[in-house]
């Protein structure tokens, strides 16, 4: 049997690269033919980690590059569409990008374009930000009424999605945490930005009045993985709207807490202070905690608690720190060797 492809549009973003980091590990037991694009990132570090995988130059506003995939790679069994624009302050000041990157229509014409389109599922993150944000524990049939410009563009895209495409899961994530990639990303990771205040002795100002429930990173790798193994296995028919967050409603303050207990910070740093005290620049909804009953039943998937995934995050980062320090070690001692053999 001829290895499935998969690609991954925005494969050099958080997301993406522990995408790949998650089928290169299955690679030997699972035959993926395994492609992402890129845009902006070099791709040479994740070339020289995935060697396997093919890399493609696409620019999503305007569709070039995506007739060299066709070429080079074929049609996709499976697209993991992660590319956004994820900022919602950018998305505020710019609403023209926001709904040109955000909303897939070139990635769709493309997928159009082959004869049996109907044989690729398109899997597209979306965000908590489609939701209002005035209660707690939102559903999938909640009405969608995003707040900022952000909101909008994936509320478009969902729209744009379910009524272009015939296969598809449309993801509503959370924020999403975990280890830094292979290849470090330009944005601020949350849980590593507040260990590295903290771990200062600096103080830390936090939302009380903002609630998430933030989703390890390595729990939605496995959510998608569950979904492409489900649509190759079965073969049938897919249009699934998923709530993808965390089983705990938290604040950022509660975040903060957590990283400062696992760690024996001094707590009192943590400085609560309320969401419309601070100008962002962009409105954003106080609550947007949902409810993710139908993903535990429908995938079996239990994510993991919050405090738990810091504490897998933080032991990460360590591992890293100690592998680093490890081989400067190793390179001081074999450059002291050398000069000595010179004596």
């Amino acid at each position: 049997m001829s290895a499935k492809k998969v690609l991954v549009v925005g494969g050099t973003g958080y997301l993406g690269q522990h995408l790949l980091q998650g089928f290169s590990e299955i690679q030997a037991t699972t035959p993926f033919a395994l492609a992402f694009t890129y845009n902006s990132f070099p791709p040479q570090p994740l070339l020289l980690a995935f060697p396997t995988s093919f890399a493609f130059h696409v620019d999503l506003k305007t569709g070039l590059g995506f007739d060299s995939i066709s070429q080079q790679f074929g049609q996709p069994d499976v697209v993991v569409n992660c590319a956004a624009l994820s900022v919602p302050r950018a998305c505020e000041n710019d609403p023209d990008a926001a709904i040109s990157i955000n909303v897939p229509s070139s990635l769709v014409n493309w997928l159009s374009s082959f004869a049996q389109s109907d044989n690729t599922l398109l899997i597209h993150l979306s965000t908590d930000q489609v939701y209002e944000g005035v209660k707690s524990f939102y559903k999938e049939e909640d009405e969608a009424l995003p707040v900022n410009v952000y909101g909008k563009s994936k509320v478009a895209a969902e729209q744009f999605i379910s009524g272009k495409w015939s296969n598809f899961a449309i993801l509503r994530s959370s924020i999403i945490f975990g280890p830094q990639t292979v290849s470090p990303v330009p944005k601020s990771l949350p849980i590593q930005w507040i260990d590295g205040v903290l771990s200062k002795g600096d103080k830390v100002e936090s939302f009380y009045d903002e609630y998430r429930c933030p989703i390890y990173v390595k729990d939605v790798v496995a959510i998608i993985r569950t979904l492409i193994d489900k649509w190759l296995s079965e073969g049938k028919k897919m249009q699934l709207l998923l709530n993808v967050g965390g089983p705990d409603r938290v604040s950022r303050v509660q975040m903060a807490e957590a990283v400062a207990q696992i760690r024996g910070y001094d707590s009192s740093l943590i400085k609560p202070v309320s969401a419309s005290s601070v100008d962002r620049g962009v409105k954003s909804p106080a609550d947007i905690s949902m409810d993710i009953t139908k993903l535990v039943q429908k995938l079996n998937i239990c994510p993991t608690p919050f405090k738990d995934g810091v504490k897998l995050t933080l032991a990460a980062e360590a591992k890293v720190a100690s592998n680093m320090f490890s081989q400067m070690v190793r390179a001081t001692i074999t450059k002291q060797e050398g000069h000595l053999a010179e004596i």
